[in-house]
């Protein structure tokens, strides 16, 4: 008979050493792949945890993720240099892959498709009608190549999962620390479980309220405050590759060489670079922030040097997890393409360099002709039952500051905003102030003094020449 995964001691987590480290425990669990059919076919999960330091001193379970959707929570775990010394004593951290994501039954699809996607920017119907049918063709070759995950890889089952570990566990409650989109698999399992949540750690937050047009709007004004960040540190750091130079003109220049296919990407030369490309090439730069390498960059694509090819290693298949979770947690509607051009150039109003965050659009872009509703989709979080920490860069140029401040206010009094006042994304790895306000709250319960901020680390310069 197969397990009943209706009670959640029938769910069990077999334990092994884990091969990039035996002091660390690595697990595989089986859940439904979708929690309302329990009978139905069953997906594998896989888990790290590394025992707290100090088993005498020990206050229970801090389960982890790094956001995506994507990113490996088994990887973060295993991470021994994230967290300070006090927390690593103090709590066996603990990291699951979400569904669909890493090790965990991953969503993979054909390297050339994913490869293959349409531009976002789309300029006319012709374009805008080609991300609808690349979408539909993307999502029947995932879940033709991973099966019943592929169907059921939203963030509400990934809050179930967390739920059948917690019991595996034998935990009465949890401490969370989620980051980036991580922050959204947090908010989502306190609301339904909240009698289960000791601590809450939200860095980098996803506001899950957001309609369409607010989520392209205050993304944009967030890439492109930190392009302005890029352009002010310029001025000042003589470091800088284009220190005394228009940032703003060479820009201009090198948009307008990318529009007419004669820019060349100068890490990976003769291939073209288009506006696309280097939108997302700065949006990438500023997560650290790699401001002296970017300059670099954007210099030697204003002023190419001859350089040879590089070759490209081939894949078949790619993990791809990305659209399937996005467009189950979020309704993220376009219409047509009269609407969707509306938005774009509403987008590039708030954001004259940077037209959109890639990243936003990417999700819209991607959700538009997607064969499945969402299940998930944006509303307001309710009030915490609890004290909650929340914190955030002030120019973080994917996750909008103004969208931290947005759940806090939904999250109510009993939640805490700690601003860091500079620059990147994921604020707990940019700030020893920052890092040091979540360790005491996840051992003493500790909130930070309201509206207390934390002073910007200058990025240090390196990747240079």
């Amino acid at each position: 008979m197969p397990p009943d995964f209706r009670r959640g001691n029938a769910v069990a987590i077999r334990w092994e050493p884990c091969p990039e480290d035996e002091k660390a425990q690595c697990g595989t669990m089986r859940v439904p792949a979708d929690w309302s059919q329990p009978y139905g076919p069953s997906i594998e999960l896989t888990l790290a945890r590394r025992p707290a330091g100090d088993r005498s001193r020990r206050l229970g379970v801090l389960m982890v993720n790094p956001g995506g959707p994507g990113a490996s929570a088994v990887n973060q775990a295993l991470d021994t240099e994230l967290f300070g010394d006090e927390v690593e004593r103090r709590f066996d951290i603990v990291g699951m892959d979400p569904r669909g994501v890493g090790r965990s039954s991953p969503i993979l699809c054909a390297q050339d498709l994913v490869d293959a996607k349409p531009v976002p920017l789309a300029a006319n119907e012709t374009e805008f009608a080609a991300l609808g049918d690349y979408n539909r063709r993307l999502a029947a070759d995932c879940a033709a190549r991973s099966g019943p995950v592929f169907r059921h890889a939203g963030t509400g089952n990934v809050v179930r999962d967390m739920e059948a570990v917690r019991i595996a566990l034998g935990e009465e409650k949890i401490n969370f620390y989620g980051a980036s989109y991580g922050s959204l698999i947090g908010q989502l399992y306190a609301e339904r479980h909240p009698g289960r949540v000791r601590a809450l750690v939200l860095d980098s937050v996803m506001d899950h309220s957001s309609a369409v047009e607010d989520f392209l709007g205050r993304t944009a004004e967030a890439a492109q405050d930190s392009f302005d960040e890029f352009v002010r540190w310029c001025a000042r750091d003589t470091q800088c590759a284009l220190r005394g130079r228009d940032i703003r003109a060479v820009w201009a220049e090198l948009m307008k060489r990318a529009a007419a296919g004669t820019l060349t990407d100068p890490y990976d030369p003769p291939s073209p670079l288009r506006p696309w490309e280097l939108i997302s090439a700065a949006f990438s730069a500023f997560y650290d922030p790699q401001w002296y390498s970017f300059a670099y960059y954007l210099k030697e694509a204003y002023e190419p040097a001859p350089v040879g090819r590089r070759a490209r290693p081939q894949i078949e298949l790619t993990p791809h997890s990305f659209p399937a979770v996005m467009c189950r947690d979020w309704s993220l509607p376009v219409g047509g393409y009269p609407e969707y051009r509306r938005l774009l150039d509403a987008a590039a109003r708030r954001a004259p360099q940077m037209l959109a965050s890639p990243l936003a659009l990417t999700a819209v872009s991607g959700c538009a002709g997607w064969p499945d509703p969402p299940v998930d989709p944006q509303r307001p979080i309710p009030k915490a039952a609890g004290p909650v920490l929340l914190v955030n860069s002030r120019h973080d140029p994917a996750t909008a500051y103004s969208w931290a401040r947005s759940v806090t206010a939904q999250l109510g009094p009993s939640a805490r905003l700690l601003t860091y006042d500079g620059w990147g994304h994921v604020a707990y790895s940019h700030s020893d102030c920052v890092s040091g306000a979540v360790d005491r709250y996840l051992t003493a319960l500790t909130l930070p003094a309201p509206d207390v901020t934390c002073p910007p680390v200058a990025p240090v310069p390196y990747g240079v020449g």
